[in-house]
């Protein structure tokens, strides 16, 4: 991934920042979800089990349901971390809908897509658009509704990291 101010000379790259980047979400935007906190503790034990940041996990769970462990999405994705049937049963997460159940079997997957890919934002298009589409396209998929989930869940991680970073007195 290059980051740059220019738009690309060649053919072959796609341009994932608008000229104006999403604003990072503020407290206000995110006090319409009411379960933000719900799923904390159990967020921090997979983060311990799979070493995956607290602050990326529930950026995910956010993005993907809306903090709802009942949320369906039209693609058949279940739960709070939106795991697809065939997924869910691969990292042998019975229930989706249970939020312990989906947090672990989401951490883990993500915990797979980031050692497989080596960076956050790999990570994150491959559990959107799955792996095998980061590998297909050797980076971030030219998929708008995947670049766009990447952009997002990352201005939520970035927020997420700042509160922890601010809530233990970290610089």
């Amino acid at each position: 991934m290059t980051f740059t101010d220019s738009p690309p000379a060649r053919s072959g790259y796609t341009v994932l920042l608008r000229e104006k980047p999403l604003p990072a979400p503020s407290a206000v935007s995110l006090r319409s979800f009411p379960a933000l906190n719900d799923f904390d503790t159990v967020i921090a034990g997979a983060s311990l089990q799979y070493g995956v940041p607290a602050p990326l996990i529930k950026a995910v769970a956010l993005a993907e349901s809306g903090m709802n462990p009942r949320a369906v999405s039209p693609a058949g994705a279940q739960g709070l971390m939106q795991l697809m049937p065939g997924t869910a049963r691969e990292l042998a997460v019975v229930d989706p809908f249970d939020p312990t159940q989906a947090i672990d079997g989401g951490a883990r997957y993500l915990a797979r897509q980031l050692n497989e890919f080596g960076s956050t934002e790999l990570a994150l298009a491959a559990y959107n658009a799955g792996p095998g589409a980061v590998k297909r396209h050797n980076g971030i998929p030219p998929i708008p509704e995947t670049q766009e989930y990447v952009v997002k869940v990352m201005a939520l991680y970035n927020h997420f990291r700042g509160q922890q970073d601010a809530g233990s007195g970290a610089p």
